[in-house]
């Protein structure tokens, strides 16, 4: 078996761990990361950009969201049944990492919110390549951060796979990991840094610990590798689970590429009917894909149905759409109809629909015509009247549904992974059913963050990777700190 040793080990490379890494380093500590990918970043290559408050760029904005402003919006949606220093020890990191991120390189766009009345905590990347004014991935971060790693010392280890915590009495002290040869690597250490990223590439894991049924109930953006390693590494040395929750995004049409054109014209505020032809919610909600998500998975087969009609598809032609998500927002669609829908219609998506009278609509989906015809009646009313009685959408969201042709698609909730999966303290120390401390254990990212109970706080934008990132920044140079009390011993 192939011998290692560092102070601290980290396993994975995403972005909580590559901050907790580099914070480790800067501490003064060595560091050994084992990433199952042939690269570093994970989901964080996916993201826009971390949240903070109180940062330079928010001054120089001067938007008045402040620290305390986010702990209090935080732990009062969570109802303070999370755990409220951690959450206040991420959110006080929080303006520091944007100005540990800038020394080292990383550019920002500009700060930026999800959606109208959403604080302005976002802080955009600015991407490393010729569309460097789009709003970019965080991958241009990532990137920034590896190298600055690499310079310090730290040592990756691609497409190695840690497979187990090594436990000596109380203390965690290594881990066995093996390589793309199957070699196994015994890697000692006085501190491990769990980041594996949460289990939302594992659909056995989501079924047992939130119920969701990937391909089913639920469709995801799945992250290869992202299988619940660490958490079942630091089960097995008696850590205590958290409680896990899946991370919703924009409801999905399962046909449909989450970033494909067509996708936004179910993502409107338009009518939205169950199996049973029957409004359950306040359609603007579509604006919150935690809302959108808790009202689908609460309906018979998880999902809705997403209804509008010829008059709609003019008015995005002419007017834009409605709903604004994740930046793009009140847009013109010139070639909704003779581009977008014919190749929707070409493609025989079979979670679109689109028929010449409701029956036939019906008939196609399986919604209870009866049920669905009187719910049209009495929603046209109240487009007609300006006031929806039932859940009260604002008026301009109103739009009837009465001119042929017809169109739906079958909504499902759409995930980006997973969140929860290890208790710990706001040191980021891994603990025990007894909220004792495991020696050594740190916990970072996805399987840390267990800081929204039933529901992903979406009204912080940025807040998924703003975790991960200062997390990850809390457990090394927390690690490091531990490390160097056993040096002084």
């Amino acid at each position: 078996m192939k011998q290692m040793e560092a102070d601290v080990v980290v396993v994975a490379g995403g972005s909580s761990g590559l901050s907790a890494a580099l914070s480790a380093a800067e501490s003064g500590a060595s560091v050994i990361v084992f990433e199952k990918a042939s690269t570093t970043g994970g989901a964080g290559n996916m993201a826009f950009g971390p949240f903070a408050v109180e940062s330079r760029l928010q001054r120089l904005k001067q938007i008045d969201f402040s620290k305390e402003d986010a702990f209090k919006t935080h732990m009062e949606y969570t109802h303070w049944r999370v755990n409220a220093q951690l959450v206040k020890a991420w959110i006080d990191k929080s303006p520091s990492t944007i100005d540990w991120l800038e020394r080292m390189g990383v550019e920002f766009l500009d700060v930026g919110c999800h959606n109208p009345g959403f604080p302005f905590t976002w802080h955009i990347v600015k991407a490393l390549n010729r569309d460097a004014e789009r709003p970019g991935l965080a991958g241009a971060a990532m990137r920034v951060m590896t190298e600055r790693a690499k310079k310090l010392g730290v040592k990756f280890n691609f497409r190695t796979a840690a497979k187990k915590l090594i436990k000596k009495g109380r203390n965690i002290e290594g881990v066995i990991a093996e390589d793309e040869s199957g070699e196994n690597i015994q890697a000692s250490a006085r501190a491990v840094i769990l980041a594996t990223g949460g289990f939302g590439d594992n659909p056995a894991m989501i079924k047992k610990h939130t119920g969701f049924e990937v391909g089913k109930t639920l469709f995801s953006t799945r992250i290869p590798g992202a299988t619940g390693d660490g958490m079942r590494m630091a089960w097995e040395v008696g850590a205590a689970p958290s409680q896990m929750i899946v991370h919703l995004t924009p409801p999905r049409v399962p046909d449909l590429e989450d970033f494909d054109l067509a996708a936004f014209l179910f993502r409107q505020a338009s009518l939205i009917v169950n199996q049973d032809g029957e409004r359950f919610m306040n359609e603007e909600a579509m604006d919150n894909p935690t809302h959108i998500g808790n009202a689908l998975a609460a309906q018979r087969d998880g999902c809705g149905y997403l209804i509008f009609d010829e008059n709609a598809l003019i008015h995005y032609e002419t007017v834009g759409l409605d709903t604004p998500l994740d930046g793009v927002g009140a847009v013109l669609m010139p070639d909704v109809k003779t581009a977008t829908v014919r190749n929707i219609l070409d493609k025989g998506y079979k979670h679109v629909f689109v028929a010449d009278s409701l029956e036939k609509l019906t008939e196609q989906t399986g919604i209870n015509k009866e049920n669905l015809e009187k719910t049209i009646e009495e929603y046209n009313k109240f487009c007609d009247a300006g006031y929806d009685e039932r859940f009260h959408k604002r008026h301009k969201f109103l739009r009837p549904v009465r001119q042929s042709k017809f169109y739906a698609g079958r909504l499902f909730p759409g995930s980006v992974g997973t969140l929860g999966g290890l208790k710990c303290n706001h040191r980021l120390e891994v603990t025990t059913p007894t909220f004792d401390v495991i020696p050594g254990l740190y916990a970072a990212g996805y399987e840390a963050n267990s800081t929204h109970g039933d529901s992903y706080a979406y009204c912080l934008p940025g807040g998924t990777l703003g975790f991960a990132i200062n997390s990850g920044r809390i457990a090394g140079e927390n690690a490091a700190r531990y490390v160097k009390s056993l040096q002084n011993k």
